[in-house]
């Protein structure tokens, strides 16, 4: 640990490029970014504008400076940037083409391989992102249940881009208020909260849609309490595994709790980066949306590029690493070490009370407060601020796989000397030493 080590070591950064390329984007692109958790006001002024490429869990932004980067792609990258034998893979399918008239082998192969690894799936459907999945899950639990409510965790961040879940967020303009009103909310890990739910819409609730855990780990019987409440209320339970699948364990969280939902959707980092998701689920709701029934049909998914080929064998190649290669337990270790290194910071600059870090091993994020105890996005931006300029690329610290022991203990090092800094602000006032604006919370009415 550097902890003798002072602030100085803290160097300028040429960000000239990534400035330039900046007022570019904003003059072409809505936001700046394809990604509103990738846009500027998410990040310090001084941290990259641009990443130009990456290798393992190093990158180097468009002028050349290079960083140990966490959160990996908004979690999906978790084997490493660039990982060769995923890499030609995906290139050898491409070179037989990508997307043809009729399915592909490769489509069979994969759904077989995601059936045999995830307990609770039993059929399987591929998209390109996990907003369409977990949209199609909704969809075909309506059609399942022929009801039209849907209750979702209120505790649980994000679910989908589509009105059903961003019109129950501050950012819901252009969203028909007869859309919003059909989505409720409820509390996680507390089952009382969702009976209540249920009781005050009787036999009209579709579907539960939920992360089996977050940040906040469940309480004892919660999860398989949730499953009994709604078999018994006769709505499906729906588990969003975007995070959790190849992360807590290879076959989702519904696999290390042992609570299987009655559908799924995976996504992220079955691919290692590459776009492609997956809706699974029981076999007798999934069968509604093909053709061996007799009920109603369900336009489920029917994306052109749902299955492309090379998104398919890198996460065949992505799945083989995971099961050779210890993958998960090397995110556990991985982070745990992480998490001894910043605690101990933590306690060496006497910020307890002002800096968290929670979560798993697996998905550690910080949370930052101010002199009173309050979440702020000052000291936030502060701190990633801080360890932008040590070479430290950190939305949150959700570690992959590449990430060696000495990432962790380079990244250690600029914990503590951002940490000194922050306990600066904390004592001198945070306007002190903030370059620039506050991130924002993503959810917001105005700009």
């Amino acid at each position: 640990m550097a902890n003798k080590l002072d602030d100085t070591l803290a160097k300028p950064i040429d960000l000239s490029e990534s400035n330039a390329l900046r007022e570019r984007a904003h003059a072409l692109i809505p936001g700046g970014a394809h990604t509103y958790a990738k846009g500027d006001d998410q990040f310090p002024e001084c941290s990259p504008g641009f990443i130009a490429s990456g290798k393992g869990c190093h990158v180097w932004d468009a002028d050349g400076n290079e960083f140990i980067e966490y959160g990996m792609g908004l979690r999906s990258v978790t084997l490493g940037h660039a990982v060769d034998s995923v890499v030609q893979a995906a290139y050898r399918q491409m070179q037989l083409g990508a997307n043809f008239t009729r399915p592909a082998p490769i489509e069979v192969e994969l759904a077989e391989l995601m059936t045999s690894i995830i307990p609770g799936a039993e059929m399987v459907k591929f998209a390109k992102n996990g907003s369409d999945v977990t949209t199609a899950a909704v969809k075909l639990a309506r059609a399942y249940t022929g009801r039209d409510r849907v209750a979702i965790c209120g505790d649980h961040p994000f679910f989908s881009i589509d009105d059903w879940f961003i019109g129950t967020t501050e950012v819901n303009a252009g969203i028909p208020p007869a859309i919003t009103d059909l989505t409720s909310k409820f509390r996680y890990n507390d089952l009382a909260d969702l009976r209540a739910l249920f009781a005050r819409y009787p036999r009209q609730i579709a579907c539960v849609v939920m992360e089996a855990e977050t940040a906040a780990s469940p309480g004892p019987g919660y999860l398989s309490g949730v499953k009994q409440l709604c078999e018994q209320e006769g709505a499906l339970l729906i588990f969003d595994e975007m995070i959790t699948g190849f992360r807590w364990h290879l076959g989702g969280a519904q696999a290390f709790h042992g609570v299987l939902p009655h559908l799924a959707t995976f996504g992220k980092a079955m691919g290692n980066g590459f776009a492609i998701a997956a809706l699974t689920g029981q076999r007798d709701i999934m069968a509604r949306g093909g053709l061996r029934h007799d009920s109603p049909r369900v336009f489920l998914l029917s994306t052109t590029h749902g299955a492309e080929t090379h998104a398919l064998a890198a996460s065949l190649e992505t799945i083989r690493i995971y099961q050779e290669q210890k993958v998960v337990e090397t995110l556990w270790r991985q982070g745990e070490r992480l998490r001894a290194l910043v605690l101990r910071s933590i306690a060496e600059n006497r910020l307890e009370d002002s800096f968290e870090i929670i979560g798993r091993p697996c998905n550690l994020v910080f949370v930052t407060k101010d002199q009173t105890g309050a979440r702020s996005q000052a000291f936030r931006t502060l701190f990633m601020q801080e360890l932008s300029k040590r070479g430290i690329l950190a939305p949150s610290f959700v570690v992959s796989f590449s990430h060696s022991d000495a990432d962790i203990d380079r990244t250690g090092d600029a914990v503590h000397q951002a940490h000194v800094i922050y306990r600066k602000a904390l004592d001198e006032g945070v306007e002190r030493y903030l370059e620039g604006c506050p991130v924002k919370p993503v959810y917001r009415t105005f700009n």
